[in-house]
């Protein structure tokens, strides 16, 4: 594997900062991701981006965040000067949960010659039955939505999400690290759980921890505590993103359980906390840059701080009206893959597909300068690596909700 779902997932090489204060706007450009939108025509007046997410039903809020992101990078670039001379914008498809649906979306946009890149359609299933459309009709894509498969068999797919498999290993190491030296899972019996069992048992032994296995959790379950009553001798039992998660927290509760709960990047959200309460104190999960809820502004990174205070500007904040827990209203992995483009087609001149395929996968752009805070190197078509893996905990206090980074220093 490579280095170490809103289901709610390297620093950048020295020389280029160094060489970035004598070099040319276009040496720069094919750097570090900064855009002028001169030096090079791309033959139009307008380049067209594609969204396709759920943006109505149960998993709206995912499309309204990846929406309300892209377009403030979106206009941020096109203030810049656009992409070699040409305004981006943003043409936006109703996933609606309908795989379907998705797929008409992905065959009306491939068939659209301004279209240079589309961003979804998020969820895995979803991008698995469109992802050979793009590669057939050589399209440029990126999914910030999508959380398993392998990106670096594909010519024209990249991925602004942590890979799965690479946060449950990071996470492993975390509990490693922790003296943690057995744990369990339980998850519904979906493709996530499936997924997450999986790795689980691949990376466990490798940690030396002994994996206790997956109880696989249904909708209709009145408690958790069965479950919990299987594994209440793991040091540590990662639970689901979903409101099942919170079910299996408050079995936990019950049963007087003394081991750490953890979780994937799901565990960031405000609907989790609102499902979770109180019993969330403590949790730890694992996700990329992850600041929002670090009161500190003043540690952030500057390109996510400067994205999500815009965020935050324009759109405003999600609240749980339980928690009161807050989170920007916008993703900032669904901008970095407007601010990939760009930067891939002012180094590449281009928005001939595979010049700009080719180009992407050649970026390495810090993570100081990203909408996301991670750095963006995506030569294996992973725009993410282990080093932008940061491990969280959730803590409450008089003045509500925040995150400690306890990502270990080595």
């Amino acid at each position: 594997m490579r280095g170490p779902g809103m289901r709610w997932v390297a620093a950048a090489a020295v020389g280029a900062l160094v060489l970035s204060g004598c070099a040319s706007k276009e040496e720069r450009a094919a750097t570090t991701g900064e855009t002028s939108g001169s030096g090079w025509s791309a033959g139009a007046d307008t380049i067209k981006i594609g969204l396709i997410s759920p943006m109505t039903g149960a998993y709206s809020i995912l499309g309204i965040l990846q929406e309300n992101s892209i377009r403030v990078e979106l206009d941020r670039i096109n203030q810049a000067g656009g992409v070699g001379g040409a305004k981006l914008e943003l043409v936006v498809r109703d996933s609606a949960l309908d795989p379907g649906k998705a797929v008409q979306a992905v065959n009306e946009l491939v068939g659209d010659s301004q279209v240079k890149m589309v961003v979804g359609p998020s969820l895995s299933a979803f991008y698995n039955a469109s992802k050979d459309i793009y590669e057939q009709n050589r399209l440029l894509n990126c999914q910030p939505g999508v959380g398993t498969g392998d990106f670096s068999v594909l010519k024209y797919g990249f991925r602004s999400q942590e890979p799965n498999e690479v946060g449950v290993e990071r996470l492993v190491h975390y509990l490693q690290s922790q003296n943690v030296t057995s744990l369990g899972l339980v998850y519904e019996a979906d493709d996530t759980g499936k997924a997450t069992d999986a790795y689980l048992k691949e990376f466990s032994p490798k940690y030396g921890i002994t994996y206790l296995g997956y109880q696989q959790t249904r909708p209709d379950d009145q408690s958790h505590r069965p479950y919990l009553d299987k594994l209440k001798d793991a040091g540590a039992i990662v639970v689901s993103s979903n409101a099942g998660g919170a079910k299996t927290m408050a079995a936990a509760d019950e049963a007087g359980y003394k081991g750490l709960l953890t979780g994937t990047s799901g565990l960031q959200n405000v609907s989790f906390l609102d499902a979770a309460g109180d019993l969330a104190i403590g949790s730890i999960f694992v996700a990329g840059n992850l600041q929002f809820n670090i009161r500190d502004r003043a540690t952030w990174k500057p390109g996510y701080r400067a994205h999500v205070e815009e965020v935050e500007k324009r759109f405003g904040l999600v609240e749980g009206p339980k928690s009161g827990a807050k989170m920007p209203k916008g993703t900032a992995i669904a901008a970095d893959c407007v601010k990939a483009f760009a930067a891939a087609a002012d180094s590449a001149k281009s928005v001939e597909p595979e010049k700009l395929a080719e180009a992407m996968a050649q970026l390495d752009i810090p993570d100081t300068e990203t909408p996301s805070g991670n750095g963006i190197k995506p030569a294996d078509h992973e725009f993410y690596h282990v080093g932008d893996i940061h491990i969280y905990r959730w803590d409450k206090d008089a003045d509500g909700w925040f995150i400690t980074d306890v990502t270990p220093k080595s």
